[in-house]
C-alpha cells in the first residue's frame, strides 16, 4: 500500500449475481491514481466503469482484491470508515440526483454542509462560488424541475465540488452538456486537479476532452486492456 496514492487498486474482481446467476462483470483490475492526476475511463456500455467507481467511491462492497483510497483498505472495512472517506470523495453520477424540493443553491450546499467549521453564511457562499463556476449564477433560487438536463448536470458537479473533494469520481460528467459548456466543465476538474492535488477519475466517452487529460485507461469486458499517458 502506498500512502503517496490517492487511490490504489490490485487484483479487484466483482460478481453481481448468485447461483446460476452470478455475473463476473470486474476482472482483475490493477489501477493506481495519484494526487492531482486527472485519470479519464473509457470503455463500451456494460463494460464494468461505473461498478469500478462504485467501488472505489466506497458505494460497494469490496468483494474481492485490494481496494485503498487514502492509504486505507476498503475490503473488509466497517461502515464506519466508509463513511468517513465518502466525505471527502465527491460523487458526479448520472441521473443527477438532485433534492426536488430544494433550490439550485441549497442542493450546491449540501456539499458545503459536509466541511467542519464552516458557518452558514461560509456553506451558502460556498454554494454561489461553485455555480457561479459552472455558469449557473442566474439560477439560484430554481428548483430542479425548472432547470434543464444540462443545467442539472452542472449542479450536480457544483455540489460534488462544494464539498472540496480529495477524490473526485465522476460518470459522464459531460454527457448532457453541449460541447463548450463541457470543455469548460472538465477544464474546471483539471483545475481543481492543480490547485488542491484533487484525484480525478472521470467515465466518458467524450473524444473533445481527452486531451485535458494526463491518463487514458481503457475497460473491455471488465479488464482494463490498455493505459495511455
Amino acid at each position: 500500500m502506498n500512502e503517496k496514492l490517492m487511490v490504489e487498486v490490485q487484483g479487484l474482481s466483482h460478481w453481481f449475481g448468485i447461483g446460476a446467476m452470478r455475473r463476473q462483470v470486474l476482472q482483475s483490475i490493477a489501477l493506481q491514481i495519484a494526487p492531482g492526476e486527472v485519470v479519464l475511463l473509457s470503455g463500451p456500455s456494460g463494460c464494468g466503469k461505473t461498478t469500478l467507481l462504485t467501488l472505489i467511491g466506497a458505494l460497494r462492497t469490496v468483494q474481492e482484491g485490494d481496494v485503498c483510497v487514502f492509504g486505507h483498505q476498503l475490503r473488509g472495512s466497517d461502515r464506519r470508515l466508509r463513511q468517513q472517506l465518502r466525505c471527502h470523495i465527491g460523487m458526479i453520477i448520472q441521473g443527477h440526483n438532485l433534492l426536488r424540493c430544494l433550490t439550485a443553491e441549497q442542493n450546491v450546499q449540501m456539499g458545503a454542509d459536509l466541511l467542519p467549521g464552516l458557518s452558514y453564511r461560509a456553506r451558502r457562499d460556498q454554494a454561489r462560488y461553485w455555480l457561479r463556476a459552472v455558469g449557473l449564477d442566474d439560477h439560484l433560487s430554481k428548483l430542479p424541475h425548472d432547470l434543464s438536463g444540462g443545467q442539472k448536470q452542472r449542479v450536480a458537479i457544483a455540489r460534488a465540488l462544494a464539498a472540496q473533494p480529495q477524490l473526485l469520481l465522476a460518470d459522464e460528467p459531460t454527457a448532457a452538456l453541449d460541447s463548450v459548456t463541457g470543455r469548460e466543465v472538465v477544464e474546471l476538474l483539471q483545475r481543481l486537479a492543480r490547485e488542491q492535488s484533487c484525484a480525478v477519475l472521470m467515465v466518458t466517452h467524450d473524444p473533445r476532452i481527452v486531451d485535458l487529460a494526463d491518463r487514458l485507461v481503457q475497460m473491455e469486458d471488465g479488464r482494463l486492456i490498455s493505459s495511455l499517458g
